[in-house]
């Protein structure tokens, strides 16, 4: 009996995710931000662990700042030399920050060896929140962005950058106004829903919601094509079915 319900309510969630991204399309910016206070100069630095976190989970972060016409940089905790990559990947996240209105002069890679890429290292706490509180000081960021607690992919690379980041926020060690946006870690069928997600994603409590239009999606993709080292064919998948290529729900800590 369960089953008769499933393809109603598919129809459903679909006729309302397609009225959500119409109304997007119309006027981005209501379904941008619907918490934090922007500041007239936003200084936007995102915190990934690995090449192509920036393209595979925050593309639509990047896109949506880049609408409120924030100045971007990026931090990335390595090289991802997981495979023994860490230099080509190097320069496909280059090219990856530059399709997603990152400068190469704004991106840094840490690449320590006590921070490698590895899904089952905690990096050290103390460590990384000092190059991550340098790099915000140095460039006087205003807003810092990274994973949550579940790392939306429960890698423990990805959970150790909120570990660092909550550290650096509770213990007040950031500047002044200085604001965190976590990105939300969803369950796994919300995950693969793509658009059929936008009604779920906008009816749920959330400081922050990014959500691209049809072309913002398009340039989405052109970033996570830039990592051709890492182009399997599950990531072909990913990007058609992932609901990170297209919304990025945030909350403030």
């Amino acid at each position: 009996m369960a089953l008769l319900w499933l393809g109603p309510a598919l129809l459903a969630l679909l006729w309302l995710g397609s009225c959500c991204l119409r109304h997007c399309r119309r006027c981005p910016r209501t379904l941008l931000a619907a918490g934090p206070a922007w500041p007239d100069d936003v200084r936007a630095l995102l915190v990934t662990a690995h090449p192509d976190d920036e393209a595979m989970f925050f593309a639509p972060t990047l896109l949506g700042l880049g609408r409120l016409q924030a100045r971007l940089w990026l931090l990335c905790g390595s090289s991802g030399n997981y495979y023994n990559q860490g230099e080509i990947r190097k320069k496909e996240l280059e090219e990856s920050c530059a399709v997603l209105g990152i400068p190469s002069s704004n991106v840094a890679v840490i690449d320590h060896r006590a921070l490698p890429d590895n899904p089952a290292a905690e990096w050290d706490m103390q460590l990384l929140s000092s190059f991550v509180l340098k790099h915000v000081e140095t460039n006087n960021i205003n807003l810092v962005v990274t994973f949550d607690a579940g790392g939306v992919s429960g890698h423990a690379n990805h959970i150790s950058l909120y570990v660092a980041l909550r550290h650096l926020h509770s213990e007040g060690k950031l500047p002044e106004g200085c604001q965190v946006l976590i990105l939300e870690s969803v369950n796994l069928l919300r995950k693969y829903i793509s658009v059929l997600d936008v009604p779920i994603s906008c009816l749920l409590s959330r400081d922050v919601l990014f959500i691209l239009t049809k072309e913002e999606s398009e340039q989405a993709k052109r970033a996570m094509r830039c990592h051709r080292s890492q182009l399997l064919w599950f990531r072909h998948i990913y990007m058609v079915f992932s609901r990170y290529m297209v919304i990025n729900s945030l909350r403030l800590l």
